[in-house]
């Protein structure tokens, strides 16, 4: 079985996607003394970056990928950020959270299938 690299390239910007999705969340948690502080601290900058890594990724990925696959695999970010948010912050996987992540999972199998 032959994979074409650029899918595992846009796989890595989902994951990418979400770990600053992760970093944002942890910056927003905090109680900050002035708005330049914010917005000007290592979370939101890391986080910006790695998002704009993400999309430089998606970038080079979609110049050699079918143009149907990206979404499909942008939708696993919802599944990602799930499994990061219960190690990162403690939330509880929920039935619905499972039950929605299962559905998404299922669209994708569908749409390979």
């Amino acid at each position: 079985m032959n994979i074409n690299p650029y899918y595992l390239l846009m796989l890595a910007s989902v994951v990418i996607a979400s770990f600053a999705q992760i970093l944002l969340k942890k910056s927003a948690q905090k109680k900050y003394t002035s708005m330049i502080r914010e917005y000007l601290n290592i979370f939101v900058i890391a986080g910006y970056g790695l998002m704009v890594l993400g999309m430089l990724f998606n970038l080079v990925a979609y110049k050699f990928i079918d143009y149907k696959n990206g979404p499909v695999i942008e939708s696993l970010g919802f599944l990602f950020v799930m499994i990061l948010s219960y190690f990162f912050f403690q939330e509880k996987i929920t039935k619905k959270k499972v039950i929605g992540n299962l559905i998404i999972l299922a669209g994708v199998a569908f749409f390979y299938l």
